[in-house]
């Protein structure tokens, strides 16, 4: 092949090239921007929210005895865990169980670190768990817990163990779906009002996403915490994504 040949030759390839390249550019630069045009949506936000009551109540009763002689300490513990029992048994809750959660002993001189004197040598501390549906009940139950301290009985707060009553809802799965259908019916009418405004019609879910379900306190107040109250106030947000039309 001539030179001259060899030159025309590369020359077309190259032009060739070139327009192949351009061509491919303009296709993918329309491509991107019929996308762009092409898809039109709006992002909402809808809320549900109920109030329901705690139908568990888990009550956690710590108490505790001291003294320098192991028998007598035991024997107290025993006397007081008779004591609280009872005390259970007078509230009449329904389905209630008492159950043996902790039992502690604790010997002051075995204690690698002490200093200083030892007035009593033995700690032993109990704790009992009552269980029970009948929230209202174990509410009121709370309410006189001082006849506890009436009757000789210490209780201690160590561990969180005497910070009252546990509120819990236990129906949460009963909820959700009446729930997310009601927060996506929020969510979507929130949706035809924007799509009303701006002069657009509604399309079907381009997606979706349900939040998290929250159980709060109904009575939102320092130091009224969700645990312990039996009114609750139950929460979730869905995050929906809606086609627009003209």
């Amino acid at each position: 092949m001539s030179t001259t040949g060899g030159v025309v030759a590369r020359l077309g390839a190259a032009l060739l090239i070139g327009a192949g390249l351009a061509l491919g550019g303009w296709l993918v630069g329309t491509g991107f921007v019929e996308s762009r045009l092409g898809v039109r949506s709006v992002t909402v936000k809808g809320l549900a929210e109920r109030e329901v009551r705690a139908d568990l109540a888990i009550w956690p009763l710590r108490f505790v005895a001291t003294g320098n002689d192991l028998g007598t300490v035991r024997d107290k513990i025993a006397a007081d865990e008779k004591t609280v029992r009872q005390f259970v048994t007078q509230g009449e809750l329904r389905d209630a169980t008492v159950d043996v959660a902790g039992f502690e002993v604790t010997d002051a001189l075995a204690q690698v670190y002490r200093s200083g004197p030892v007035e009593s040598r033995f700690v032993m501390a109990q704790t009992l768990v009552v269980r029970s549906p009948d929230v209202d009940r174990v509410a009121a139950l709370a309410q006189r817990v001082g006849e506890l301290v009436s009757a000789g009985v210490v209780l201690s707060s160590d561990g969180g163990a005497a910070g009252g009553p546990v509120y819990l809802f236990t129906a949460l799965n009963a909820a959700k779906p009446d729930m997310v259908a009601e927060a996506t019916r929020n969510a979507r009418a929130s949706a035809e009002q924007f799509a009303a405004d701006s002069g657009s019609e509604l399309g079907g879910i381009r997606s979706a996403s349900q939040g998290v379900f929250q159980i709060l306190a109904r009575d939102e107040a320092p130091g009224l915490m969700e645990p312990y109250q039996i009114a609750k106030r139950l929460r979730v947000v869905s995050t929906v994504e809606y086609f627009l039309a003209d």
